[in-house]
């Protein structure tokens, strides 16, 4: 037996393309609260949403983020920053003599955005409005820092951009995801065997044998330039992030 919200995550799949029909300022509102009311380490918040309505920047961020343009046809782009800049401040105006923010500090932000991102494409998806998270943001992230006029303390990790489905999305069938014996393992980590591998990783390989499959597939994520490219910035924001100099 399941439940209308359980019923919605497990229907949720990536939208990417939408039809002309507006997300009106009362369902954005909606979204973000949704975002807000998030779960969050300390209820410290960590995070500033940047709700993207400049067709400018969406048009920006379509070449940016890996060349997709269906961003700038999105009704709403939100990017979620981690923001331990405003927690900065407050601590130094305060004079609580605060230390530099740290990759603690950073992990736990991240973690707060992405709870807040995953709370906002569900309230998306009870309103019949798909979504689709853009993982290119953390790409590029000097020219992102300086697009967004974003502080020392603040990095881009998240961005989700969101429409009303077209036909076609919404009879598109979603990726099958792995089994739970994959997934979950009880009390302790169990190395996989060979056989659990072959069997449970690549639920979409279709015609493909499993080594085919997994070469390719490595090649297209793993070996890519985008990802090599993710993890220098990625890099760059955590080394500016934890070496800004303290005021």
């Amino acid at each position: 037996m399941t439940t209308p919200t359980i019923e919605e995550l497990w229907k949720r799949k990536s939208v990417r393309a939408y039809t002309d029909r507006k997300i009106t300022k009362e369902e954005k509102e909606l979204i973000l609260r949704s975002a807000s009311e998030a779960a969050s380490a300390g209820n410290q918040q960590m995070y500033t949403i940047l709700d993207i309505t400049d067709q400018k920047l969406k048009d920006t961020l379509t070449v940016t983020c890996d060349n997709q343009p269906f961003i700038a046809k999105a009704g709403l782009v939100l990017v979620f920053c981690i923001d331990f800049q405003k927690w900065y401040d407050t601590f130094r105006i305060t004079g609580c003599d605060p230390r530099k923010p740290e990759a603690g500090d950073f992990l736990l932000a991240v973690l707060d955005a992405a709870i807040a991102a995953q709370n906002a494409v569900t309230a998306a998806e009870s309103l019949g409005i798909g979504s689709c998270y853009i993982g290119d943001i953390l790409e590029r992230y000097e020219i992102h820092k300086e697009l967004f006029h974003l502080p020392d303390y603040a990095v881009p990790v998240l961005m989700a951009v969101f429409g009303f489905p077209t036909e076609q999305q919404i009879e598109r069938k979603k990726p099958a995801r792995a089994p739970l014996s994959f997934l979950v393992h009880e009390n302790t980590y169990r190395p996989l065997s060979e056989e659990e591998l072959r069997a449970s990783i690549a639920p979409n390989k279709g015609e493909l044998s499993f080594d085919e499959w997994a070469k390719r597939f490595c090649a297209r994520k793993y070996h890519s330039d985008f990802s090599r490219e993710m993890s220098r910035s990625v890099q760059a924001a955590l080394d500016h992030f934890c070496g800004c100099p303290r005021e």
